[in-house]
């Protein structure tokens, strides 16, 4: 399974000048954690709800800009990546979201919460119900003294 098929393609883009608190509406009213900043159609960083403070981070968004809080080195993939290839990005880095890119122009992004919900997928099929192994049982032999032979006492 590659990128372009678990990507998002709705992606929600912000300017680096924007100001933070508005960043941080955005985010809230559309339950999302991350919003790729762009400059024309480049994608020049990444911010995240918990780089603008989270929820009690109000005091600094407040007197804050998007370039400001937004980690600017982010990490994009090619719509063919493997999702093994982006899981290991995101948890090598500890990271949350991968923008998917076709040559520099943005086409998606790629967050765990995409990852878990393919791997999660198999949850939803019925699983085949388990068989119990059959019960055997080794008695051991005892000679019977009394016959000469074999048997149990």
């Amino acid at each position: 399974m590659r990128a372009a098929e678990v990507m998002s393609t709705d992606v929600l883009t912000v300017k680096p000048e924007t100001a933070a608190t508005d960043a941080w509406e955005l985010m809230r009213r559309k339950r999302i954690h991350h919003l790729v900043v762009m400059t024309d159609s480049t994608v020049v960083g990444i911010l995240s709800d918990r780089d603008a403070g989270g929820r009690s981070g109000g005091e600094l968004r407040a007197r804050s800009s998007v370039t400001d809080l937004m980690t600017a080195s982010a990490v994009t993939v090619d719509a063919s990546v493997p999702i093994r290839k982006m899981a290991n990005l995101m948890r090598g880095r500890t990271i949350g979201c991968l923008p998917v890119v076709d040559g520099k122009k943005l086409v998606g992004i790629v967050t765990v919460s995409d990852l878990l919900e393919v791997l999660g997928g198999g949850a939803d099929r019925p699983s085949k119900p388990r068989r119990r192994p059959p019960l055997h049982t080794r008695v051991p032999h005892r000679k019977d003294k009394r016959r000469g032979g074999y048997g149990v006492w």
